[in-house]
């Protein structure tokens, strides 16, 4: 949260755009798997990166709209990104269920390792309460490096991250620390920063200069563990119809930095 990151302007989005089509990976795909507790945001922030990049609505991860209750996402679902000719850009989204304070509730920490090692197979349909075991049809027992995750990133709520359970918390430490012993580089998005500030719902360019929002990322980073320089305040796209340059810059500001610490990961493993 640099106090020099003031401007969000079109041409800021324009330059960051030129920055992502020249990401490069040795691997054909980049891999970036989305955690965090149900209703944080994560489809939303998959949708609203499509849209940044598209210049346009898009809708590709279905997302839940009422407040609260069991993870809407129940598979998981990796999605392409298309870029406005057509193409696809060389990363995708793993999008899994959501983490839930009850142990019979969401996913499994256990299928969560599973996937960051590329063991689980897209449209696999997590059990609350079994994980997966490697006699399932959807279990990968020979991973490619492109169906590895390559970075993992936490969506955390800034309007409840405080009030957030420690047992969710908990579950996301273990995930962390599984991410670790891989050298899986780590980032946070942290979203809902609207509803987290009036000021900066009334203004997204004070976003650097709320107090609030910045109490905000130290909150995230004292109960994760992930360092300030690697938590990236946003806000998605979810009432909104026509684009805002203000909202596309802190995303695509994201964006890169997720991208290009995947890359380094990738071309670091895989030499």
């Amino acid at each position: 949260m640099s106090s020099s990151q003031q401007s969000l302007t079109k041409s800021d989005k324009e330059e960051i755009l030129k920055d992502l089509d020249n990401v490069w990976t040795k691997l054909e795909t980049l891999r970036i798997l989305l955690l965090g507790p149900t209703g944080a945001g994560k489809s939303c922030f998959i949708n609203s990166v499509q849209r940044v990049l598209l210049g346009r609505n898009a809708i590709g991860a279905l997302e839940h709209t009422t407040q609260g209750g069991a993870s809407f996402t129940r598979s998981i679902r990796t999605h392409q990104m298309k870029k406005r000719g057509g193409e696809c850009f060389p990363f995708v989204f793993c999008d899994i269920m959501g983490l839930e304070p009850d142990e019979a509730g969401g996913i499994k920490i256990e299928d969560i390792t599973a996937v960051l090692e590329g063991r689980i197979m897209d449209g696999f349909t997590f059990n609350p309460l079994v994980p997966i075991t490697a006699e399932n049809q959807k279990y990968n027992t020979n991973p490619h490096p492109c169906e590895k995750v390559h970075c993992l990133v936490s969506i955390l709520p800034a309007d409840s991250i405080s009030r957030m359970s420690d047992k969710v918390i908990d579950k996301m430490k273990v995930i962390r620390q599984k991410a670790s012993h891989l050298n899986i580089p780590q980032a946070i998005v942290m979203t809902k920063v609207d509803l987290a500030c009036e000021l900066v719902n009334k203004d997204l360019t004070k976003i650097y200069h709320s107090k609030k929002i910045k109490e905000k990322v130290q909150v995230c980073s004292n109960k994760l563990g992930i360092s300030l320089n690697s938590i990236y305040p946003v806000k998605n796209y979810h009432e909104e119809i026509t684009q805002d340059p203000k909202v596309d810059v802190l995303i695509l500001m994201a964006l890169r930095d997720i991208l290009n610490f995947a890359s380094d990961y990738a071309n670091d493993q895989y030499k």
